[in-house]
């Protein structure tokens, strides 16, 4: 993990870069996932037919858990020190280049794209965070996240 000061921040735009830890999905998150949004589609939640009739021959994790991951790993990455408060202020883009497997394992690789000076007490940090899944080429999840730092 990377810590760096929030008046340090704005000057690391376009070369600050972090991993943070590999997490692994398991079958337990997706079904939990599944009751908390009804959405129990078959390729989640019905082991033993996404085995036999899905393309990735396994249960995959839902884009929604994917993208929600973001709030436990970002923050694993990059620590920004100094504000009285750090607000997830949304998204701006967000594709699903390729599915998560159950059992596979994620992290978020964060850059720092820019720094916008809201006001005086506000700095709105924009991330490019992609989603990587060990092992493969192509990512789980790529977005713009926004964050907003309180002085």
């Amino acid at each position: 993990m990377k810590e760096i000061h929030l008046t340090e921040l704005a000057g690391l735009a376009g070369q600050l870069e972090s991993h943070s830890p590999w997490l692994t999905i398991t079958q337990e998150m997706v079904d939990a996932f599944a009751d908390v949004t009804g959405d129990h589609q078959w390729i989640h939640v019905d082991v033993e037919r996404a085995r036999r009739e899905s393309p990735w021959k396994s249960p995959i994790a839902h884009g929604y858990l994917t993208v929600s991951l973001i709030s436990k790993l970002n923050p694993q990455a990059i620590r920004v020190i100094g504000p009285s408060a750090t607000i997830n202020y949304g998204l701006n883009r967000l594709r699903f280049p390729s599915a998560v497997k159950v059992g596979s394992d994620i992290r978020t690789r964060l850059e720092l794209l820019s720094v916008d000076q809201v006001d005086d007490q506000r700095q709105l940090a924009t991330y490019k965070t992609t989603i990587e899944i060990r092992g493969e080429d192509r990512p789980a999840c790529v977005a713009e996240t926004l964050m907003m730092y309180v002085a």
